[in-house]
């Protein structure tokens, strides 16, 4: 999802694809990725606790909002002075930091309206349950 965002920014930056954006890219991917099982577990979360699955996705979405805006906040502004090439012998960076905001300002709106629509389409055509672990080890526990 972040891809579209990381050949945006690179596009508009006239930065060529190389090694280093690459590693850009493989960050990027590893924050989106964090974002969203941290906005899937909790939507789980709140599932097994018995809320039905169209109450516990907007909770669940409003409830990790901040988490998933501070992440992508606080990378944002970190990598500024390296996209900018303020400092000395950061112009070897410049593409990394490029690839991971361009990617990260994309792929932050698709964690938080795509994920949870991909969520809610997949549970209604494949219904599971989702247990309660405390339930679970009782149950275990008495066979």
């Amino acid at each position: 999802m972040g891809l579209i965002g990381v050949f945006w920014a690179l596009f508009l930056t006239d930065t060529t694809l190389s090694t280093t954006s690459f590693m850009g890219i493989i960050m990027m991917v590893g924050i989106v990725v964090s974002n969203g099982v941290l906005l899937v577990e909790y939507i789980n979360e709140l599932r097994r606790q018995g809320l039905p699955l169209l109450e516990a996705v907007p909770r669940g979405g409003r409830v990790r909002l901040r988490p998933i805006l501070m992440t992508v906040l606080a990378t944002v502004v970190g990598l500024l002075p390296m996209a900018l090439a303020l400092g000395v012998g950061t112009e070897a960076n410049q593409p990394l930091a490029i690839a991971v905001i361009g990617g990260l300002l994309v792929s932050t709106f698709f964690t938080l309206v795509l994920i949870p629509t991909l969520y809610v389409i997949f549970e209604e055509r494949f219904p599971r349950t989702l247990v309660d672990e405390v339930s679970q080890e009782a149950q275990s526990a008495s066979d």
